[in-house]
């Protein structure tokens, strides 16, 4: 852990930041974009160290909301968990990435991720490849050198010419949500940290943290310089049952509907129990489990899932939430995100985190 004495109304009254900890803002359905600015600054006062911010086509734009928190906030870093990279024009990525640079005062890491296939397909957006993650930071990583780009033509697109700021000469902190192991290993020789999914078991969560550290290693990079996040859905007994309901079967509900076979294989989980899920005529009418369903449907969803496979996530007491985090980082994650809580829902359990530190 570590820790630094409040020099600003941006930190814990404790005096205490963990750098190894994180929260998504906004997480799951916002109800209302501004309510980011709110959690930014809650999550900075109790002293977290990142504050992730995920992309949804509605309320959700992560430069929009980047921004936002990134002008409430003075020490905590910004990061997106993730945007897609073939969303936008690389230069207008590019010139988000610098403009928050600049607005924060270094405090922001462009977080790359995958995307939804399905989604993907239904909005004609082309399915992301590794090799356009691998092409497109080398990119970024010129551009913020200052580099002039002539004639570029590869995975990620061609471009006539490619340039942003001939003065510029820095390193720009880049993440990867990775899931598969190609996406793991090319975190690991490439980017500065990686986030994990939700509902790894310790198994996976440990072979994945394996896996990006073995591929730094072999890529000449200290291992010690890329930060893998497990991202730890943490929802602790004094979040309204309901809502419980909602942050846990719902979101691995709506997991299981998105790419159900490729979580389930990568935990080595029973495929035909994913069968039966996706079957059942309930789940079958429903549209994204944490989104539209009912506390009926949910308890019904409840009763298709096993135990184990929600297992994987810090639940009831302040200090069995606290025991389940720390144990991430004993797998050998570097930082935990607490997922699916808002800062004020984390509250009672960061009050925890710093008694036992």
């Amino acid at each position: 852990m570590n820790t630094a004495t409040a020099t600003t109304n941006g930190v814990s009254g404790t005096g205490q930041v963990h750098e190894e900890l994180g929260c998504y803002l906004l997480a799951g359905q916002a109800k209302s974009s501004h309510d980011i600015a709110v959690e930014a600054v809650e999550a900075e006062r109790l002293g977290l160290g990142t504050a992730y911010i995920s992309e949804r086509f509605n309320k959700k734009e992560a430069a929009t909301l980047s921004g936002a928190a990134g002008a409430v906030t003075e020490r905590i870093t910004i990061a997106t968990g993730a945007t897609n990279h073939n969303t936008r024009h690389l230069m207008v990525t590019a010139g988000y990435a610098r403009t928050m640079q600049s607005l924060t005062g270094g405090r922001f890491v462009l977080g790359l991720g995958r995307g939804v296939p399905l989604q993907q397909d239904v909005y004609g957006i082309p399915r992301v490849t590794t090799a356009q993650l691998e092409d497109f930071t080398n990119l970024m990583r010129r551009l913020f050198r200052g580099e002039v780009i002539m004639g570029h033509s590869g995975p990620a697109g061609s471009w006539p010419v490619l340039h942003l700021d001939g003065t510029l000469d820095e390193h720009l902190p880049m993440g990867i949500v990775a899931f598969g192991p190609n996406t793991l290993k090319l975190g690991g020789r490439l980017f500065d940290q990686v986030v994990l999914h939700t509902f790894f078991t310790d198994e996976t969560t440990a072979r994945a943290v394996a896996t990006v550290k073995r591929a730094a290693e072999e890529a000449g990079r200290d291992p010690d310089s890329v930060k893998v996040w497990s991202c730890f859905a943490t929802v602790g007994e004094h979040v309204p049952e309901g809502e419980r309901l909602m942050k846990l079967v719902g979101r691995l509900g709506t997991y299981l509907q998105g790419y159900g076979e490729l979580l389930v294989r990568t935990n080595n989980w029973d495929l035909k129990v994913l069968e039966r899920f996706l079957g059942d005529p309930v789940i079958a009418g429903i549209r994204g489990l944490d989104v539209t369903g009912t506390p009926e449907q949910l308890a019904h969803a409840a009763t298709l899932i096993p135990s184990e496979w929600l297992a994987p996530a810090a639940t009831g007491t302040p200090a069995q939430c606290v025991a389940a985090v720390r144990n991430q980082l004993a797998l050998g994650c570097d930082g935990v995100i607490m997922h699916g809580a808002t800062p004020a829902e984390l509250a009672p359990i960061v009050a925890e985190y710093q008694k036992t530190a």
